[in-house]
């Protein structure tokens, strides 16, 4: 792949633990470039996830050209991208190289999220209840 590839982030901005997690995430140079999206403004990769019937409040999304990698096969590729800059990005990658132990662990990391969603009085995204909505 050549730099100038984009690499689709989406994730929930609102959601403290997603924030942190994606504004560290890197990816290597030759891969191209991360670029995040907050789910919760909407707009193109948002319409084509909820086209694809994904439910961005049960998992996060990386998109690569038409290729959409959905919760535990999303941080997994994301680690398999990534750096070896830094702790965080070192630590990721050892947590989530492996399918099988991504797939292990995403419910319990999708359910921490959505329980400090709760204690912090947000409300979910519902882009698939949306859907007839113009925003996505």
């Amino acid at each position: 792949m050549s730099a100038t590839n984009k690499v689709y982030l989406v994730y929930d901005k609102e959601c403290p633990a997603c924030n942190m997690y994606c504004t560290m995430a890197r990816i290597r140079a030759d891969i191209g470039e991360l670029v995040l999206v907050d789910a919760r403004q909407g707009g193109p990769v948002m319409a084509a996830i909820t086209k694809a019937g994904l439910d961005i409040d049960q998992g996060m999304v990386v998109m690569v050209g038409e290729t959409i990698y959905y919760g535990s096969d999303a941080v997994h590729v994301l680690a398999l991208m990534s750096t070896n800059r830094g702790f965080f990005n070192r630590l990721s990658y050892q947590c989530f190289r492996s399918k099988r132990i991504s797939h292990l662990m995403y419910p319990f990391l999708r359910a921490c999220r959505n329980l400090l969603l709760k204690l912090l009085g947000k409300t979910k995204i519902n882009n698939l209840g949306l859907a007839s909505n113009d925003k996505f």
